[in-house]
């Protein structure tokens, strides 16, 4: 007798561990005037570790179309099954069966609202330092998301503001 073996494979979210989303607003070397940023990285703390996160965010971006090391523009993001929803001072990001949300700075809210997009970045690195509720310094935020290995393997693009209509 022969029987059929089976695996389940973890999901995504067990892989990816916790999502954290943050925004900030700055000089981006390509634009002038202050521009919004919003940051989605993993913690690191999946059930395969930061090796399984990397690898689950890789897999979401390239499903996505902005695989790692990708830059895109709006036409692209706007294409995206990524949205952004900017209400009430938080910023909610959606893709396929996650959803992230963090609360915005006024500055970045302005940012956003006088530009319409943000520079979206998702990290394939886990950044355990970014924990959600403890306040990171720009110091910490300038090295880890200004890091050539952190930029060179995230994907990139410019996504649109929406907002709740009412």
């Amino acid at each position: 007798m022969t029987s059929a073996a089976s695996a389940v494979q973890p999901s995504r979210a067990a892989l990816l561990g916790s999502l954290v989303v943050i925004a900030w607003s700055g000089e981006h070397p390509d634009e002038s005037g202050d521009v919004p940023f919003l940051m989605a990285y993993s913690l690191g703390d999946g059930i395969e570790g930061p090796e399984g996160a990397e690898a689950a965010a890789r897999a979401l971006l390239e499903e996505l179309g902005m695989p790692a090391g990708s830059v895109l523009d709006e036409a692209a993001g706007s294409a995206l099954a990524v949205t952004l929803i900017v209400q009430g001072g938080q910023a909610v990001l959606t893709m396929p069966a996650l959803t992230a949300q963090c609360p915005a700075p006024p500055e970045w809210l302005a940012a956003a609202e006088r530009r319409g997009t943000v520079q979206f970045v998702f990290a394939t690195r886990s950044w355990p330092g970014g924990q959600p509720g403890i306040a990171v310094t720009d110091e910490q935020l300038r090295a880890f998301a200004g890091d050539p290995d952190t930029i060179s393997t995230a994907g990139h693009c410019v996504l649109p503001v929406s907002r709740l209509r009412g």
